[in-house]
């Protein structure tokens, strides 16, 4: 199995929590491999842990890629690491695979010279964002990272900190008065593809708003939307 090429144009292709459709999600297996191809960019999940620290996983808990109810948001980062991740044929045979820590993340982006785009799933405080900023800065990496959230209010305490930094707010629907907020706060969008159209695509561009698009797998919906001119879709398979 391989990734699935379609005709891009100049459609930037970030990889869906690293390069899912070929490794397990968010692990340092499916970020490498993804940074040993051509996207762009790299996708992860970013959870606080009950240590203090940052790991990248989808999920509050393990139950889901680990058949484990640990839960991250109360554990610490060796208990999380402890466990072993289910590998893509279902077999728990590779030590490899465990939740990374947010680190791990930032330095396989900065080794690959990948677009990093980590989603904040957590309501963070003003401490933890400014934290995440000091660890990505570390790297030298904050000019190559977009962040993303559901969560609104984690853009607006970046954008504290960071004026000028890369956000996106994720939403699944497009609702009155959304894009007047997006304007006056400087934010970009990350839609859900059933969403968009090109009616609004072109609004957003007006408006000079950046469109990243998930999750796009359909190598035809990929085409559609590299035709429109989308500026970027999160897939977990597209190349």
């Amino acid at each position: 199995m391989n990734t699935v090429k379609f005709d891009k144009k100049n459609l930037k292709i970030i990889a869906h929590r690293g390069l899912s459709g070929l490794e397990t999600e968010n692990t340092v297996a499916a970020f490498v491999a993804a940074g040993n191809r051509s996207y762009y960019g790299i996708e992860t999940d970013v959870h606080r842990t009950g240590d203090g620290s940052f790991v990248v996983i989808h999920d509050g808990d393990l139950m889901r890629v680990a058949d484990s109810e640990m839960t991250v948001e109360d554990k610490s980062v060796p208990e999380i690491q402890s466990v072993t991740l289910r590998d893509k044929d279902g077999s728990f045979d590779r030590a490899d695979l465990v939740v990374p820590t947010f680190d791990n993340y930032i330095s396989i982006c900065q080794k690959y010279e990948k677009h990093a785009v980590p989603e904040l799933k957590s309501e963070f405080t003003d401490e933890e964002i400014a934290a995440i900023l000091k660890i990505v800065e570390r790297y030298g990496h904050l000019d190559s990272t977009t962040f993303i959230s559901f969560h609104y209010d984690n853009l607006l305490k970046i954008r504290k900190i960071r004026p000028k930094q890369s956000v996106q707010f994720l939403f699944w629907e497009y609702t009155d008065g959304l894009l007047d907020r997006l304007v006056g706060d400087k934010i970009d969008v990350d839609i859900n593809q059933k969403a968009l159209t090109k009616e609004l695509l072109d609004k957003f561009h007006a408006a000079g708003i950046t469109v990243n698009v998930w999750v796009v797998d359909d190598p035809e919906r990929a085409a559609e939307l590299a035709e429109w001119g989308v500026d970027m879709i999160t897939s977990n398979i597209l190349e």
